[in-house]
């Protein structure tokens, strides 16, 4: 079984059953069975997003028509499902199309809209929800934010930060903040040293949403924080920089304390020149210092896939991470797997694999994938 269908299936009769059973206790005569019959329409044929919207449209049906109303009864609902740890925020979905509700029918009311959120995200994170308040009333929703971080729950305190992700991963892009990240800052300020790694892990991945962008301040805000940093937020600095260490920005090494311009010869090769899709490419490369200071290194490949038309697309892959001290000589090697996989088509012909040290290209070879 995939994991999409698993996912999806979190939001089958067992969720539905659920929810019901929760308005039950919310809504006076509350039709349980007909609620649920009307649920399960259509449902297996739905992926997982097509689920929440279908359930969303079914809850409209019997929740009540003033959102002011409805709101009590959301809020209400929050005592009767069960709460999610921060540790298991995708264990199930069952409050997701209750949620995303509020962000479809709360819109026009925004301060009553933005307190359901805040109740409900603890079931599960609002994180999709609250980007249609950002965009339409950015100043309410900012000074809710702001204040968000300062909660004391940290499912509130990460929701002022994952809601805020420029490109929140399955979110609707806020095209606001990928053009001026500014507002983001202080909710980020506020959260860097939070008491919870759920919260400082979503920091860090709004900071690398950011530097997609605007790497440059990203890379000046993180010096600034790594001024007297405890062990954490180094954590989070390094975390948030993923994106700009696989892309090689130079000041991004410099600041996780790489050595800059690396004085390094490398000797670079591989074992075979062609490899038989579903066997491994091996990597062999020796590194020489030609300096007498110790030198800390990132050692990544970058592997240039043949595509359909003839054209390459290229995707860089971890090795080590050293230190070198001074004309000292190391030898590395790597198995590489050509696996067949779902998430990419290989095409036979001549790939190439670069060297990268410290995000530079150092050398490069060419081997021939074949598929036969």
């Amino acid at each position: 079984m995939s994991e999409q269908k698993l996912m999806k299936d979190m939001l089958g009769e067992q969720a539905i059953s659920q929810i019901s059973q929760a308005l039950a206790m919310c809504l006076t005569d509350f039709p349980q069975q007909q609620f649920i019959k009307q649920a399960l329409v259509g449902l297996n044929e739905l992926e997982l997003k097509q689920r929440v919207d279908h359930l969303i449209v079914v809850l409209a049906d019997y929740l009540p028509a003033d959102f002011a109303d409805a709101a009590d009864v959301l809020i209400s609902v929050k005592h009767h499902l069960p709460e999610l740890s921060s540790a298991n925020s995708w264990g199930h979905f069952t409050a997701w199309p209750l949620v995303d509700y509020v962000s479809l029918y709360g819109l026009n009311q925004p301060e009553i809209a933005l307190n359901v959120l805040k109740n409900l995200t603890p079931l599960f994170s609002a994180e999709f929800a609250i980007r249609p308040f950002i965009t339409q009333h950015f100043v309410l929703t900012h000074q809710h934010l702001l204040m968000w971080a300062r909660d004391s729950d940290e499912n509130v305190r990460r929701l002022a930060s994952e809601g805020s992700r420029p490109r929140l991963p399955w979110g609707k892009r806020l095209t606001q903040f990928c053009d001026n990240p500014a507002p983001i800052i202080p909710i980020l300020e506020q959260l860097k040293d939070d008491a919870s790694l759920y919260v400082r892990r979503s920091v860090a991945n709004n900071l690398n949403d950011i530097a997609k962008d605007h790497p440059a301040k990203v890379i000046r805000l993180c010096q600034s924080w790594s001024v007297g940093a405890s062990a954490e937020r180094q954590w989070l600095i390094r975390h948030a920089l993923r994106s700009l260490v696989k892309s090689g920005c130079s000041e991004a090494f410099a600041l996780l304390g790489y050595s800059k311009n690396p004085q390094i010869t490398p000797i670079f090769k591989l074992i075979e020149s062609s490899v038989l899709l579903g066997n491994d490419l091996e990597i062999e490369t020796l590194l020489r210092s030609e300096s007498v200071k110790t030198q800390k290194l990132v050692i990544d490949y970058r592997i240039h896939h043949v595509k359909a038309n003839g054209s390459m697309t290229s995707k860089v892959f971890k090795w080590k991470n050293i230190t070198l001290h001074g004309l000292q000589t190391i030898a590395l090697s790597k198995l590489h797997p050509f696996k067949i996989i779902t998430t990419r088509k290989y095409y036979a012909g001549t790939h190439l694999v670069e060297l990268l040290i410290n995000g530079v290209s150092y050398a490069t070879a060419e081997f021939e994938l074949r598929l036969v």
